[in-house]
């Protein structure tokens, strides 16, 4: 697939590295040369100096001959405006990145689609549906519920006290028959698709895929209690601040701090029950009046990648249970990851993750971009014919970059092993290396 990328800020370059990974055929525009030299030395692709809402710069740069047209900038009105263009100059889809929810109601979505605009990625509505999921279980990193909700992916930071710490996954499956699937092992900055002679290790980020049911068995298995969200601190009136506050006031007793006392004035006119407080989340004294210490669950969404990380890391200090924080630096990541912040949000690897499943020509449901990992874990419908319904996964041949973790069949979700053979039409929960992604999706077709 040939695609064209306008805007080589942190999120067109992380998908450009992805698609690259992927073999795709990559043009990737900015208007700044330095930027494009630093990417061009390191990746196989090719670089264009340019305006993305120049007809001319798009011209010279063959937009007319790309399957996928992917906008984002910094500022989404030229993200649009270079989505009109690049369609009516012959791309033949196109991405763009915006930031206004009203855009995406249903009546304006068809309204894009005439103007040229087939798909709009909003991160920030993206990222606030990301920290209320992960809200929904205490006690692990990652949460993502796939069709139906009934079959999970869990991300969960092992310990010491872990039951299943130093055995094999041959052994933890011995004990429980078919309850979760190990899909990958995320071990000093390396992920590992694990086999049944890997052993669990302290300090592991471990991926399980296992269903609704079964979650309280993981998390026992991983040495976590359970138990319930009540109260939760807000520091940030982030566009994602607002949006999850608006999501949870109804269920929790919320407090948001904002520095800004305009923005703050605001948000207590918009937020219903939540408690809207002006003031600096970095005062611990602040925090303590506030009453930090008596909360379930503290979550970090200014614009400050560090204040964030070291939010959550006081939070912590004080008790705290549960933390998420938005670190839109991807340096940063695992600097985060390795100090114990509990969930990680970054909008761009989350908008990188919608974005890419349109360069995916097998039947994809659903395409989760992980925070920790460059793998994927992909949603992918057996269609008729193809090779992955033809014998038993064990006698498939699968690559060694690639994991199988459950299959949802109808309203039934399935762990696999070996034996299971996947039917035509199933939906199969795959983990996959950016290496494994193309081979995987030959066998779904």
């Amino acid at each position: 697939m040939r695609i064209f990328i306008a805007g080589a800020g942190e999120v067109g370059t992380h998908l450009a590295k992805l698609f690259v990974k992927a073999n795709h055929d990559v043009i990737l525009m900015d208007e700044n040369e330095e930027k494009l030299k630093q990417i061009d030395t390191h990746f196989d692709l090719m670089t264009r100096v340019g305006t993305m809402t120049s007809i001319e710069d798009l011209k010279e740069a063959n937009v007319k001959s790309s399957d996928l047209f992917i906008a984002v900038p910094p500022y989404p009105d030229m993200s649009i405006l270079a989505c009109i263009l690049a369609k009516k100059l012959g791309a033949k889809m196109t991405v763009s990145r915006v930031d206004n929810h009203e855009y995406l109601l249903p009546e304006n979505l068809e309204f894009f689609k005439q103007l040229g605009v087939d798909e709009l990625i909003y991160p920030e509505q993206l990222g606030a549906i990301e920290v209320v999921e992960s809200l929904k279980q205490v006690g692990i990193r990652q949460m993502f519920e796939f069709s139906g909700a009934n079959l999970v992916l869990l991300a969960i930071k092992l310990r010491d006290n872990a039951p299943i710490i130093n055995k094999t996954l041959f052994e933890v499956s011995a004990l429980h028959d078919r309850k979760y699937n190990t899909v990958a092992i995320y071990r000093e900055s390396e992920t590992i698709i694990p086999h049944g002679s890997h052993r669990f290790l302290h300090n592991d980020l471990a991926y399980f895929v296992t269903t609704r049911d079964n979650i309280p068995q993981v998390m026992k298995d991983c040495g976590k209690q359970q138990f319930d969200i009540r109260n939760v601190m807000i520091l940030g009136g982030s566009r994602i601040g607002k949006k999850v506050a608006i999501e949870l006031e109804d269920r929790y007793n919320i407090k948001l701090i904002e520095i800004d006392k305009e923005k703050a004035s605001r948000l207590a006119d918009t937020l219903e029950s939540t408690l809207v407080i002006n003031g600096d989340g970095r005062n611990l004294e602040l925090l303590k009046d506030e009453g930090i210490q008596k909360m379930d669950a503290f979550v970090a969404v200014t614009g400050n990648s560090e204040v964030n990380i070291l939010a959550c890391q006081l939070a912590k200090k004080m008790g705290v249970k549960k933390s998420v924080a938005e670190v839109e630096n991807i340096d940063y990541i695992p600097l985060a990851e390795n100090i114990g912040i509990g969930t990680l949000i970054n909008k761009k690897l989350i908008a990188a993750s919608h974005i890419y499943r349109f360069t995916l020509r097998a039947h994809v449901s659903h395409v989760k971009c992980l925070t920790a990992t460059d793998a994927e874990v992909l949603e992918l419908v057996a269609q008729p014919g193809s090779k992955v319904v033809k014998a038993a996964l064990k006698d498939l041949n699968l690559p060694k970059d690639v994991n199988v973790g459950g299959i949802i069949r109808g309203n039934q979700a399935v762990i696999v092993s070996g034996d299971t053979v996947i039917m035509p039409y199933d939906k199969v929960v795959v983990f996959a290396l950016p290496s494994g992604i193309g081979k995987i999706e030959k066998m779904f077709s």
